[in-house]
C-alpha cells in the first residue's frame, strides 16, 4: 500500500507549523540582513500570533490580587474643575497646561507594596453627569471617592453637594440592616477638592467656612491647585488612609516603573537592558493599559450579589438604580 499522500500531508502540516514559529521569531529579531519573502498574508498571521502570545504573558504575569487590596475610586464633580489634572498627578505625577474634555474615562494603576500586590482602578464618571441611572451605578460599585469643584464655580459646589448626598443615600442602601440604623450615615470613604485655588485673586470665591457649614466639620475637605501640587499630597493620603491603602500608594511615596519592568519584578524575570529592577521591598508602581472598565451588566451582578449577602433570609428590599 502506498503511504505517500499521508506522509505527504504530515511533511506540509509540520511545515506549517514551523513556518508559523518562524514568523514570530522574525517579527521579534527584525533581522534586516534577511528580508522576507513572503506574502503580506503571512505578515498578518505572524502579527496576530505574537500579538496573541504577548496578551498572554501579561495575562499569566498579572497574578490574581487578594479581593481586599483591590479598590475602585469615583471621581465626580462637574466640567472644566480640574479632575483630570488631579488624576494625572495621581496616577503618573504629571501636569499639562490645556484643557481637554475626559476621552478615557477607566484607567487602572499595578502596585508592589511591602510583598503585597493591590489594584487601584480610577473611575472618572463625568459622562455619566445626564445619566442618573449609570451614575448611581457607578456610586454603588465605588469603593472610595473624590468629589471636585472649583473655587471659582459656585455652580460646581452647589453640584459636589447633591454628589455627596446621593452617594451618602445609595450607600445606605447597602449597608442598612435594621430599621434602627435609618437615620445613621453610612461611613464611606469620601474627599472633598476645591481645586483651582491659585487662580483665586480676590476674595470673591467660596470660602472655607462656608463649604465646611454645608458639608460639615468631619468631612475631608481640602483646597487644592493641580498645577502648582497644592495639598495634593494631604489629598491623596487622606483617599488612602480612609481607603484602607497604604500610604505607598501616592504618587511621591513609590517608584513609577513601565509594565514590562513590573511584571519581570512580580515573576522574578531578569528586566529587560537599561531597566534597573528595584529593591526587594520598595515601593513601585505602574499603569495597567490593557484595563477596560467592567459591563454595567457586570457592575449590576455585583451590587444585587452584595445586596442579597448581607440580609439572608430576609425579604430583600429592592436595590433600585434610579
Amino acid at each position: 500500500m502506498n503511504h505517500w499522500p499521508q506522509r505527504q500531508r504530515k511533511l506540509e502540516c509540520d511545515y506549517e507549523k514551523s513556518d508559523r514559529r518562524f514568523s514570530v521569531r522574525q517579527l521579534s529579531t527584525a533581522n534586516s540582513s534577511h528580508p522576507c519573502k513572503r506574502s503580506p498574508l503571512d505578515h498578518l498571521a505572524a502579527l496576530v500570533l505574537h500579538g496573541q502570545t504577548r496578551q498572554r504573558q501579561i495575562g499569566q504575569a498579572q497574578a490574581p490580587t487578594k479581593p481586599q487590596n483591590c479598590k475602585r475610586i469615583v471621581v465626580l464633580g462637574a466640567p472644566r474643575v480640574g479632575k483630570t489634572s488631579i488624576l494625572r498627578r495621581y496616577l503618573t505625577d504629571g501636569f499639562v497646561e490645556e484643557y481637554s474634555p475626559t476621552s478615557e474615562d477607566f484607567l487602572r494603576k499595578l502596585f508592589r507594596i511591602r510583598g503585597e500586590t493591590y489594584q487601584i482602578d480610577v473611575l472618572d464618571a463625568s459622562r455619566e453627569r445626564d445619566f442618573p441611572a449609570k451614575r448611581r451605578l457607578s456610586i454603588l460599585t465605588g469603593d472610595i471617592f473624590l468629589l471636585v469643584f472649583s473655587l471659582d464655580d459656585r455652580s460646581s459646589f452647589d453640584e459636589v453637594c447633591a454628589l455627596r448626598s446621593e452617594i451618602l443615600a445609595a450607600k445606605s442602601k447597602l449597608t442598612k440592616s435594621s430599621a434602627a440604623e435609618q437615620c445613621a450615615q453610612p461611613q464611606v470613604p469620601l474627599v472633598v477638592c476645591a481645586n483651582k485655588v491659585d487662580t483665586l485673586k480676590s476674595e470673591g470665591g467660596i470660602s472655607k467656612s462656608e463649604v465646611l457649614q454645608v458639608l460639615g466639620d468631619d468631612c475631608a475637605y481640602f483646597e487644592t491647585s493641580a498645577k502648582e501640587s497644592t495639598n495634593l499630597e494631604e489629598v491623596f493620603e487622606t483617599l488612602a488612609t480612609l481607603g484602607g491603602l497604604p500610604a505607598e500608594t501616592g504618587p511621591s511615596q513609590h517608584r513609577k516603573l513601565s509594565l514590562s519592568s513590573y511584571q519581570a519584578m512580580r515573576t522574578g524575570r531578569v528586566p529587560g537592558r537599561g531597566c534597573q529592577a528595584p529593591g526587594r521591598d520598595e515601593a513601585c508602581g505602574a499603569l495597567y493599559p490593557l484595563a477596560r472598565r467592567p459591563s454595567f451588566s457586570t457592575d449590576l451582578r455585583q451590587v444585587i450579589g452584595s445586596h442579597t449577602a448581607r440580609k439572608p433570609g430576609k425579604a430583600l428590599e429592592k436595590c433600585r438604580i434610579q
